[in-house]
């Protein structure tokens, strides 16, 4: 695009949905107790990211207004750029597996990167709307098209937010304190039998001091299809121990009767109220995810 042909009006139009877009990405950045992205590189790796498809979104329409297509088509290389974001988040997450008290899984790791690939499209829809604002509703009065493009952009930050935010263990699922129970070298949640690798006097001493125990009990039947999955028991302990450390051991154990989810372990940090707003707040999976409805039997062979 020649510096010619940018108008005082495009400038206002870029600047505004550069600054919507890079607002968008900076709010979706939050440490909460998963403590990821890492401060302070993990968040400069990401804003870096989110200001470059902020400013893609941005020109975007200056450049379609002033017929400069060839400016458009870097929307596709955009998208490439975000997808290898998904690639490198996913690599570096795997290279830190066995360093983790619990490894986070497969399962976990494809989620966290592709969430953070959706986030970059976060910015650039919402600069794109915010100058496809300004461009349609062009009044005498500039501030009066930022002041709109900042209000449809903020409600499109709020819609796509809404839209892709998934649930969590919580939703789903009862999270309760458990109680355990030591039987020689056998470990004992509510009943549910978890280990037998309690050989010496040392574990079994540890485990009855210091252990604490959580058990997950579906709301409903279906549910158990999710939490039974190896990957989200896997993401479950992965956040316990990451919240609380682990001293010596950490278990995930499944009952088949009734589908309760045990998770125990001897942490660093032993605070019961800390462990059951952690598994509570764990993602459900994308992958494991399942449709009561689409698994309904009457629509098998209906063509």
């Amino acid at each position: 695009m020649d510096t010619e042909m940018i108008s005082s009006q495009y400038l206002v139009m870029i600047v505004t949905g550069i600054v919507m877009g890079t607002m968008a990405r900076i709010m979706t950045i939050k440490a909460d107790y998963r403590q990821y992205p890492s401060y302070p590189n993990g968040y400069l790796i990401h804003l870096v990211t989110g200001f470059v498809a902020a400013s893609l979104g941005a020109v975007a329409i200056p450049a379609l207004m002033t017929k400069n297509f060839v400016a458009v088509t870097f929307l596709t290389v955009a998208i490439q750029q975000f997808r290898d974001v998904r690639k490198s988040e996913r690599e570096s997450l795997k290279d830190l597996e066995n360093t983790e008290f619990a490894y986070r899984g497969d399962a976990y790791i494809d989620g966290i990167s592709k969430t953070f690939e959706s986030r970059n499209y976060f910015a650039l829809i919402v600069a794109l709307v915010s100058s496809l604002t300004i461009q349609i509703v062009n009044l005498e009065q500039i501030w009066l098209s930022v002041l709109a493009a900042i209000v449809i952009g903020g409600l499109t930050f709020y819609i796509i937010n809404r839209f892709s935010k998934g649930k969590s263990v919580g939703d789903i699922a009862d999270v309760k304190q458990g109680e355990i129970e030591v039987k020689g070298s056998e470990l004992f949640v509510d009943g549910i039998y978890v280990s037998n690798l309690l050989g010496s006097e040392n574990a079994a001493k540890m485990f009855k001091d210091e252990g604490i125990a959580v058990v997950i009990h579906p709301h409903e039947e279906h549910f158990r299809i999710g939490l039974d999955n190896f990957g989200q028991r896997q993401a479950i302990l992965f956040e316990a121990t990451r919240a609380l450390g682990a001293k010596r051991y950490h278990f995930s154990r499944k009952e088949y009767d009734d589908g309760r989810i045990v998770i125990t372990l001897i942490p660093i940090a032993g605070d019961i109220n800390k462990l059951l707003h952690t598994v509570r707040n764990t993602p459900i999976l994308e992958s494991v995810k399942k449709s009561s409805k689409l698994m309904n039997t009457k629509f098998i062979g209906r063509e």
